[in-house]
């Protein structure tokens, strides 16, 4: 039910004056913005942090998935080299070569039986044993001191560090040096430290641990990383024995002793003799270990290959043989017969794959031809064997053959030369290169780093190294290769100009995962870790070999390439081969600073060559593809066009390179929770703080990058780029591409901001920090990664409450607050934004305030200035901080200041004010801007306690004391003429609501606000409680027009009000629209009552109806029910009472009514309906035995109806209803009840005598049938009767007798004619009587 039309809703100034878009759409999206939000359902708007980390996701989830080496070298042979003669290409780079000091030579120089040497590549330190002594330098040292160890008493024959087993040693030694001399084995401690220059600084210790050996000629040894066991084999045995050692002595075992595990019995204490023609004895030269499975492989000097289980019991089984004929048995199985596999051919290295990095893969054989072998291990059914089961057989799996002839450079080209000239091999595989014919030793890293080293016969006393590396750009992407390829790899020579002593890896093992798959992907780690170095000992000095990245090549490519015309051809190149995303990310990486390069003085820099950061930027931006929009494919067109856009190859390179950077970070937990050794509480950070710092650089130069180009770059151009585009198909794509970028953009603030945030925690005490957080914010923080930090709702909560613990933390130390929080938003504005630096500033006021207590002037001081900084960022406040401020003001009665907060909070959360629209459009369920009334209604219930808590302090202290208002009775005062004025409608109307919720009607009537009105109409139309409110509101104000004008609309409502109540209201309506007032406008009023009257008097037709139904036996016990249900409620129409109800149960006299009240004037059908009636009504009679005479019931009811009629002449003709009365009392009533009973009736009901006069004149005249011949005395009779009435009836004032004398005399003459129609005596005595005073009157 509406009372008054609804204000039209305005156009809200100023909105979407931001929105990127013409002017014309701007209108057409203002214009939808209606539909939009009364949607019932409308797919949630992901937010652009979320939809960057969504993309970022997938980018680690797309390198996890990096096939895993079994997949791309398979079952079968290859021999896939792109081999560069120009070094842009080379998978590696000298760095430079570190010269052996002169101290080393002099030592050198007095070599008097034998030297070795050997590097310690990840300690950055190389060895030299001369004789019995050995040195130890750090190879980087422009100038190092020499560690010695001269102990030994007998010539060193080999060395080998290793990790010692966990629990024997202090702590501080962290190697073990074995030292293997002619008569012993000798273990030395050794402890590091970081020195001053970066590198590191090593200490021996003497352990006095050693083991004879004499005879044996040790010469190899390896040692298990993970449990610490020491294996070696030498010249005078092929047996493998173990070094056994243990913190001290026991009953049966020493603390250093050795085991064979190969000879068993008394073989093992005598040496073995040979008669008769000499035997070429089998000897052990290589051990390799493989701690993941447990395994420990050996390579004899007939290039047999065997393979030894460690059991957890200190035990070692040869589980499996492999000679080399079985080898080569296997391999003939893949190719045919090559002279480089053949069994003149020997076996020079071996390499373990560890179960991290292939599943099936176990070992690479290298050959002295050249060739690589890679061998699977398998257990019992074929199944791959487990780190607690031993493998039982063992076969070939893959050959690699050696790279092209041509691809070897002549021995006076140099080795970092800038030709083009490139070298790959043929689309056959190639079996018979002779490239590394005379390999000496061969090496492999992983994930396939392979060197090996060749001996030329034009240069017999240096080396050639032949080094390859895995293209993993081309195996990440197989699906963009025209051809199919297997192992790809990058090689390059490089001439070493001296013969290699030893190999090493100068940083930690590779593995971009834990698992096979992914375990390869140098891509995702390239910016993420340390790039992998490679350390070579030559006997002139120590060359480094770097890893080079894509991105280096990718740089170098571009410094070599040279001209507009030489950048297209490198760029297309590397688009053939890596796709465009894969160049996008590398492009971007390469402009943002991320490619090294050597210096000339042999140093290693980053790129910032502007030539080369240009055509970087030029190829991100004009080789980073186009969005694609498939509009012919998409079916469901409920979901918007740009949710199909599939973002351009620039995206992908964009968060390619995003998820490199943060790769080692993004899942990271922010805090780890320790114990320190004394039992204390620490916090320690999962990531480096300098890896965060790094990362956060990183992510800088990318921000600014994107910022410097963003009118270049399609899709973060802005909405000026719309004018560029020619179809809707662009136009969608562009704002797709639009849409991805922005989100990654966002997304680099956010990372920078959190990051910078982190490191601001571990700034400060984290520990009490976290003492200090909730047991479930704690909790979560735990919890919380640097992607849940950065990215979602919990993260930005649990940063809020933790930028309040360190301000609060500040606070109790006695730091200024301010500052504190201004160093906050300086470093982390998302994370502590100037308002809330604000709001810190505003927090501490009111604890200054509560400090001065609540009566004092200070505290009201600082109590304002509080509030006056808190309107200022209301907007900003979280509801915790809201809950808290309130309860601040509420304890020290700053009631009205809490009020004006929180309305200021709930205007903010809405500024457009959708919460009142929605209310105005009655509240439609499922409605978006329903959440807006919520969000406000948070602080609205937040009011609602400061009042409770008016009320409540009124017990507590009085209003008025002596006629004085007290000091807090004017507090109380100020609150609520601030809820009574406050201009929130929104709030007025949850007030009013609030009000009827706690049965506080009485104080809703008291209300003085504009709102109040147009609250209690909008509710009426949901509610009869709230229009009676209204009305009666209306009527306590004197608005008595507006209180009927409700009443009515309550009469006519749909609501389930009975009929007696309606009636009431119609009534009252009636009553206050009758009342007058000045301001009034007349019509208006007598039209609403006219209204009122009208449908009141069919409300009462209709109440009649329903008592008569209700005692009607003629209706049935199952329809009764229904037929009240019908009645007693709205107000019908009357043709629905006529037609349905009333005629039908011969309720004539309702009938009338209606007539009445229809204003129906047809005299035949009202002449009929009153037959109808005293018919009906006789027959009623006759039919009861105990009731009325017949003529009463028709009496009865003619003067009821004519009561009800008023005599009207329509309605109730005395000149049809007479005769019609008289007709009935004498044919069916003769000589019952008095003579006179019908014209009493039109007596009583004071029918003008004249009229009841001239209607018997006129039936005595007529002479109609009965009333003929000597009935017409009946008719006589009457006129005597009426006359003398009505000559009586005058007789009582000072009237003229019949109103006239001319009456007077036709009355006369009348009563003479009657005399002479045979009167019986009575009546003749009377009229002659009657005739004789009007006689005398007249004279």
């Amino acid at each position: 039910m509406s009372y008054m039309p609804q204000t039209p809703q305005k156009a809200l100034p100023g909105a979407y004056v931001q929105t990127p878009a013409h002017q014309s759409q701007a209108l057409s999206q203002q214009g939808q913005v209606a539909q939009t939000e009364t949607q019932k359902t409308t797919p949630e708007e992901i937010q652009p942090t979320a939809r960057a980390a969504k993309a970022v996701n997938e980018a680690l989830w797309e390198e996890s998935r990096y096939p895993e080496l079994d997949s791309y070298i398979g079952q079968g042979i290859s021999s896939e080299y792109e081999v560069s003669a120009q070094s842009a290409w080379a998978p590696f780079q000298k760095i430079k070569m570190y010269p052996i000091p002169d101290r080393i030579f002099e030592q050198y120089n007095r070599a008097q039986v034998s030297t070795i040497m050997g590097l310690f590549a990840d300690f950055n330190h190389a060895w030299v044993a001369i004789d019995n002594a050995l040195y130890l330098w750090d190879y980087t040292h422009p100038n190092p001191d020499l560690v010695s160890f001269e102990d030994a008493t007998h010539t060193i024959t080999a060395v080998k560090l290793v990790i010692p087993r966990a629990g024997v040693f202090v702590p501080s030694i962290v190697r073990l040096l074995v030292v293997a001399t002619t008569a012993d084995i000798i273990l030395v401690g050794m402890s590091t430290q970081t020195a001053s220059h970066g590198g590191k600084m090593v200490a021996l210790y003497s352990l006095k641990m050693s083991t004879p050996v004499k005879g044996l000629d040790v010469d190899v040894i390896e040692g298990s990383d993970a449990t610490g066991r020491i294996f070696f084999s030498g010249r005078g045995s092929d047996d493998i024995y173990e070094f056994t050692y243990q913190q001290e002595e026991r009953w049966f075992t020493n603390r250093c002793a050795k085991i064979n595990h190969t000879t068993k019995g008394y073989s093992t204490l005598t040496p073995a003799l040979f008669f008769g023609q000499k035997v070429q004895q089998e000897l052990v030269v290589r051990m390799v270990m493989d701690d993941s499975r447990r395994l420990l492989y050996t390579l004899s000097s007939k290039s047999t290959i065997r393979t030894f289980f460690m059991r957890s019991n200190s035990a070692l089984d040869l589980v499996i043989t492999k000679p080399l004929n079985q080898i080569l048995s296997n391999v003939g199985h893949m190719t045919s017969q090559t002279e480089l596999l053949t069994p003149a051919m020997r076996i020079v290295s071996i390499s373990a794959i560890t179960a991290q990095e292939a599943s099936k893969t176990n070992l690479v054989a290298s050959t002295s031809s050249g060739c690589r072998i890679f061998m699977s291990a398998t257990s019992a059914y074929g199944s791959s064997p487990s780190s607690s089961t031993a493998p039982t057989s063992m076969q070939v799996q893959h050959v690699k053959f050696p790279p092209p002839e041509n691809s070897i450079p002549l021995h006076n080209q140099s080795s970092q030369s800038n030709q083009s000239t490139q070298h790959s091999s043929a689309p056959s595989i190639n079996t018979s290169s002779r490239a590394l014919k005379e390999t000496r030793s061969a090496v492999r890293y992983a994930p396939g780093y392979f060197l090996t080293f060749v001996v030329r016969e034009q240069q017999p006393g240096t080396d050639l190294l032949f080094a390859s590396a895995p293209d993993s750009a081309r195996i990440a992407q197989p699906q963009i290769q025209q051809t199919p390829v297997r192992y790809p790899e990058l090689a390059f020579w490089i001439s070493l100009g001296s013969r290699a002593e030893d190999v090493g890896l100068a940083t930690g093992e590779f593995s971009a995962t834990s698992s096979p798959v992914g375990f390869g992907n140098e891509l995702a780690v390239q910016f993420d870790r340390p790039t992998p170095e490679i350390a070579i000992l030559t006997n002139t000095g120590v060359h480094m070999l770097r890893r080079r990245r894509l991105v280096d090549i990718f740089a170098a490519a571009l410094r070599l390439g040279g001209g507009a015309e030489g950048l297209e051809g490198e760029v297309n190149r590397f688009v053939r081969r890596y796709g465009r995303g894969e160049v996008a990310s590398t492009a971007l990486a390469v402009a943002c600073g991320q490619a090294f390069d050597v210096t000339s003085d042999s140093r290693l820099a980053r790129i910032s060559d502007p030539e080369v950061l240009e055509l970087a930027r030029k190829c991100f931006i004009e080789y980073g593809g186009k969005p694609e929009y498939p509009e012919n494919s998409i079916h469901d067109r409920t979901i918007p066009a740009i949710d199909f856009v599939r973002p351009s190859p620039r995206h992908a390179g964009v968060a390619r390179y995003i998820s490199r950077l943060l790769r080692s970070i993004w899942k990271a937990p922010i805090v780890i929770e320790k114990l320190t050794p004394t039992g204390g509480f620490m916090v320690v950070s999962a990531v480096g703080l300098g890896k965060l710092q790094d990362t956060s650089q990183d992510l800088t130069k990318l921000k600014e990058f994107l910022t410097a180009n963003k009118s270049f770059i399609e899709g973060l151009a802005g909405p000026e780029a719309l004018g560029n585009v020619h179809s809707k198909r662009e136009e969608v794509s562009l704002q797709g591409e639009h849409r991805a970028l922005h989100a990654l953009a966002v997304l680099i603030d956010r990372v920078i901001e959190g990051i910078s945030f982190v490191l601001v925690l571990y700034d400060e005490k984290i520990e009490e920090i976290m003492i200090s957080l909730a047991n479930e914010s704690r909790q979560q923080l735990r919890n919380l990664s640097y992607e849940g930090l950065c990215t979602t709702d919990l993260g930005k909560m649990l940063a809020k409450d933790l930028v309040k613990a360190i301000v609060n933390r500040n606070i109790v130390s006695g730091s200024n607050v301010e500052t504190v929080a201004e160093a906050l938003r300086r470093r982390c504005g998302s994370f502590c934004s100037a308002d809330d630096v604000v709001i810190f500033k505003a927090q501490e006021f009111v604890k200054r305030g509560a400090e001065a207590g609540a009566d004092s002037d200070v505290c009201r001081d600082y109590l304002n200035e509080s509030l006056r900084l808190l309107r200022q960022v209301a907007g900003s406040l979280s509801m915790e901080q809201l809950q808290w401020t309130i309860g601040q003001y509420v304890a020290l009665q700053f009631y009205a200041a809490s009020i004006q907060l929180c309305l200021e909070k709930a205007n903010e959360s809405d500024r457009g004010n959708r919460a009142l629209t929605w209310i105005q459009e009655g509240r439609p369920p499922g409605d978006r801007r329903g959440e807006a009334f919520e969000g406000r209604k948070k602080c609205y219930d937040l009011i609602y306690q400061v009042m409770l808590s008016v009320e409540r302090s009124r017990t507590e202290s009085p209003d008025m004391v002596d006629g004085q208002l007290t000091l807090s009775g004017k507090r109380r005062e100020e609150a609520g003429d601030e809820i009574n004025t406050a201009d929130d409608e929104v709030f007025q109307t949850d007030l009013y609501d609030w009000y009827l919720q706690n049965d506080r009607a009485d104080q809703l009537l008291e209300v003085e606000s504009p709102y109040i009105i147009t609250y209690l109409q909008r509710r009426s139309s949901e509610d009869v409680a709230h229009a009676d409110l209204l009305w009666r509101y209306y009527v306590q104000k004197e608005r008595y027009q507006d209180a009927a004008v409700v009443q009515l609309a309550l009469a006519k409502s749909r609501f389930a009000l009975s009929l007696d109540k309606r009636i009431e209201y119609l009534g009252n309506a009636r009553t206050n629209a009758s009342t007058t007032r000045p301001g009034i406008v007349r019509s208006s009023r007598t039209e609403v009552l006219r209204e009122v009257s009208d449908l009141l008097e069919v409300a009462n037709i209709q109440s009649d109806l329903v008592q008569r139904l209700r005692s009607d036996d003629r209706i049935t016990a199952d329809r009764r029910p229904k037929v009240m249900e019908e009645l007693d409620g709205a107000i019908l129409p009357l043709t629905v009472l006529f037609n349905t109800y009333c005629e039908p149960a011969y309720y004539f006299d309702l009938c009338i009514l209606i007539y009445e009240a229809a204003d129906h004037r047809v005299a035949s059908d009202i002449k009929a309906t009153w037959q109808n009636l005293l018919e009906r009504a006789h027959t009623v009679a006759e039919q009861t035995d105990q009731g009325p005479e017949p003529y009463e019931m028709v009496a009865e009811n003619v003067r009821s109806l004519g009561t009800k009629l008023g005599l009207s002449e329509t309605m109730f003709p005395v000149t049809e209803l007479l005769p019609m009365l008289k007709r009935y009392a004498h044919n069916f009533q003769h000589k019952s009840g008095p003579e006179t009973w019908v014209l009493d009736i039109f007596i009583d009901l004071q029918v003008p005598f004249e009229t009841l006069y001239a209607t018997l004149e006129n039936m005595f005249y007529n002479d109609e049938p009965p009333f003929q011949g000597r009935q017409r005395r009946l008719i006589a009779n009457d006129i005597v009767y009426i006359a003398r009435m009505w000559f009586q009836d005058n007789s009582r004032g000072s009237r003229s007798a019949f109103g006239g004398e001319d009456n007077a005399i036709a009355v006369s003459q009348m009563l003479h004619m009657v005399m002479q129609s045979g009167l019986d005596e009575r009546r003749l005595e009377e009229c002659q009587n009657l005739r004789m005073r009007i006689e005398n009157l007249l004279r």
